[in-house]
C-alpha cells in the first residue's frame, strides 16, 4: 500500500508514552463533574439517603465500555461521531436516522440544562460577590436565615430540641426581614457577565486552552470535595457509619415521598452522572481534536494502519479509564456528603437557595468557612462544566447541521461555526437561565431525557460491535462480555426511565 501519509503517527510503545497524550478524558470530566454531582448527585443523597449508592457506582462504572466502542467506530472508520450514529439501521425521517432525532430532542434539553448550569455560577457569584448595597443586605439576611436552617436541623439530629425550637424563633424573625427586602439584581448581573464572558473566551480558545482550564477547575473541585468527605470521617457526630455505607449496597430503593420523588430524581441523576448520554456522543468530538484520528491515519487495508488504530485505541482506552477513575471517586464522595449531611438534616437544594443549601454540606467539617470553601468549589465545578460542555456541544451541533445539509462540510467551514456555535451557546443558555430560573429542574429535565437516550446508543455499540467494526480491531471475549453488560443497562434504564417519566404525567393529568 505504500507509504501512510506524513500525518500519521505511530503510537507510544511504553505507559509513560501513552500517559503524555491522554487529555480527552480530562476534559470530558471536567464537564461530567458538574450539575450533575455537585447538584443532581447531592439531591439523590438528600431525598434517598444511603440507599441508592449502589446506582451511583454503576451508573458511572456501566458507561466506559460504551464510550470505548463510540470512540472505537469513530477513529477506524474515520467519521464524527453523529455520522456514524446516523448509519444505525432503524427509522429515518427527512433523511435523517432515528438516533439523529433523538439526540435533537436531548441536545435541546441540554441547552436548558446549560441554562440551569449558569444560573448556578449566577447564583455563587452573587453569594459570594455582591455588586450592591441591596445584594449584600440580601446576602446578610438569606446567609443568618440558612445558616439558623442548618444549626437548627443540627440541633434535632442531636436530640438538642431546645436549641432547635430557640433557632426556629430566630428564623420567624429573619423571614419577616424577609418580606420587606427588594430582591436585588446580582445574580441577573452575573448570568449576564458569565454567560458574556464564555463566549469571548470559547469565541478565542482552542483545545489547549480548554483542556487547561478544565484541568485546573476540576483538580480544585476534586481536591475541595475529597478533604471534605475526609473531614466529615473525623467528627463522630457526622462520620459515616460502616452499617450505613453497607445500606447503599442492599440493591433496595428508597419509599416515595408525598413532596417529592427519589426514584425519578435518582434516574435523572443516573442519566448524567459519569459518562452521560451527551458526553458518550461528544467524547470522540474530543478524541480527534486531541488528534487521535489524523495520529491513525484514513483506514486501508494495510497491516501498517492496523497496528496503528490498535496501538491508538490502547491510548484512547486508558484514556477513557483514567477519566472514569476521577470522576466515580468525585461522584462516589459527593453522593456520600449529601447523604450523610443534607439527607440526616432533611434539606433539599431547590429554587435561589439552593446554592446556600448545597453549601450545608461543608457546614460540619469547615463551620465558618463552609460558605467560602462551598462556594470556590461550586463555582470551580459549574463553571467548568457551562465552559466544556458549551465547547464540545457546539461542535455537535455544528455536525449535526452539516448531515442536515445545512452548512457545508468542509474543514474551515466546520472550524468556523465550531467557534461561532461556541459562542453563541453560553449565550442562549444564558437567555434561557434568566427566563426560567429553577436551575434544579432544569438540571434534571436535562437528566431524564439523557438517561431516555442511554437506551437509544444501547442499541447503536451493539451494532457498532458486532455489525461495523473491522475485524482487525477486534476486542476480546472479556470486553464483549462488558459491552453486552453496559448496553443493557443502557436499555433498561432508558426504557424504565422513560416509563416513570410517562406514569409522572399520566398522574398529573389525571
Amino acid at each position: 500500500m505504500g507509504e501512510p501519509p506524513r500525518t500519521t503517527v505511530d503510537p507510544p510503545q511504553t505507559l509513560l508514552g501513552a500517559l503524555r497524550h491522554l487529555g480527552p478524558g480530562i476534559v470530558l470530566a471536567s464537564s461530567i463533574v458538574g450539575s450533575g454531582e455537585l447538584i443532581a448527585t447531592t439531591t439523590t443523597g438528600a431525598q434517598a439517603g444511603f440507599v441508592l449508592l449502589w446506582l451511583i457506582l454503576i451508573g458511572c462504572v456501566i458507561k466506559v465500555a460504551a464510550q470505548v466502542e463510540i470512540g472505537r467506530a469513530t477513529l477506524s472508520w474515520g467519521r464524527t461521531p453523529l455520522d456514524a450514529f446516523d448509519r444505525v439501521p432503524g427509522p429515518r425521517f427527512a433523511g435523517r436516522g432515528w438516533i439523529y432525532w433523538a439526540w435533537v430532542v436531548m441536545t435541546l434539553l441540554v441547552l436548558v440544562q446549560q441554562g440551569g448550569i449558569l444560573s448556578g455560577v449566577a447564583q455563587t457569584l452573587a453569594a459570594g460577590v455582591p455588586v450592591t448595597a441591596a445584594g449584600r443586605e440580601w446576602n446578610r439576611v438569606h446567609d443568618e436565615a440558612a445558616s439558623d436552617r442548618i444549626l437548627a436541623a443540627a440541633a434535632r439530629h442531636h436530640g438538642d430540641t431546645a436549641k432547635a425550637d430557640s433557632l426556629d424563633l430566630r428564623m420567624a424573625e429573619l423571614a419577616s426581614q424577609k418580606k420587606d427586602l427588594v430582591k436585588p439584581f446580582d445574580d441577573t448581573f452575573w448570568a449576564v457577565v458569565t454567560g458574556i464572558v464564555t463566549a469571548v473566551l470559547l469565541g478565542l480558545g482552542r483545545y489547549k486552552l480548554i483542556e487547561l482550564v478544565s484541568i485546573v477547575l476540576v483538580g480544585t473541585f476534586t481536591l475541595v470535595t475529597l478533604v471534605a468527605l475526609g473531614l466529615l470521617q473525623c467528627d463522630p457526630a457526622w462520620a459515616i457509619s460502616a452499617a450505613e455505607f453497607g445500606s447503599g449496597f442492599a440493591f433496595r430503593l428508597p419509599e416515595e415521598r408525598k413532596d417529592f420523588s427519589p426514584i425519578l430524581t435518582a434516574l435523572a441523576t443516573f442519566g448524567i452522572i459519569g459518562v452521560g448520554a451527551s458526553e458518550l456522543m461528544v467524547y470522540p468530538y474530543w478524541c480527534l481534536e486531541k488528534g487521535y484520528g489524523v495520529a491513525v491515519g484514513p483506514r486501508d487495508d494495510s497491516e501498517a494502519w492496523a497496528i496503528r488504530a490498535r496501538g491508538w485505541l490502547r491510548v484512547m482506552q486508558l484514556d477513557a479509564w483514567a477519566s472514569m477513575a476521577v470522576y466515580t471517586a468525585v461522584t462516589v464522595a459527593f453522593y456520600l456528603l449529601g447523604a450523610a449531611t443534607l439527607g440526616r438534616l432533611g434539606l433539599v437544594p431547590e429554587g435561589s437557595e439552593m446554592v446556600r443549601t448545597l453549601g450545608a454540606m461543608y457546614a460540619p467539617v469547615f463551620g465558618a468557612w463552609a460558605n467560602g470553601a462551598f462556594l470556590i468549589g461550586a463555582f470551580a465545578v459549574l463553571y467548568s462544566t457551562l465552559f466544556v460542555a458549551a465547547a464540545g456541544n457546539a461542535r455537535m451541533v455544528v455536525d449535526g447541521l452539516i448531515l442536515a445539509g445545512l452548512l457545508p462540510g468542509d474543514a474551515a467551514a466546520r472550524t468556523t461555526w465550531n467557534r461561532r456555535l461556541s459562542i453563541a451557546w453560553p449565550l442562549v443558555a444564558m437567555v434561557l437561565a434568566l427566563a426560567i430560573r429553577a436551575p434544579l429542574a432544569m438540571v434534571l429535565a436535562s437528566g431524564a431525557a439523557q438517561a431516555v437516550m442511554l437506551a437509544a446508543l444501547g442499541v447503536a455499540v451493539l451494532w457498532f460491535r458486532w455489525r461495523a467494526l473491522d475485524p482487525r480491531l477486534r476486542p476480546g471475549r472479556a470486553w464483549d462480555i462488558l459491552l453486552v453488560t453496559s448496553s443493557a443497562g443502557f436499555i433498561i434504564i432508558g426504557l424504565w426511565t422513560l416509563w416513570q417519566q410517562l406514569v409522572k404525567l399520566l398522574a398529573m393529568l389525571a
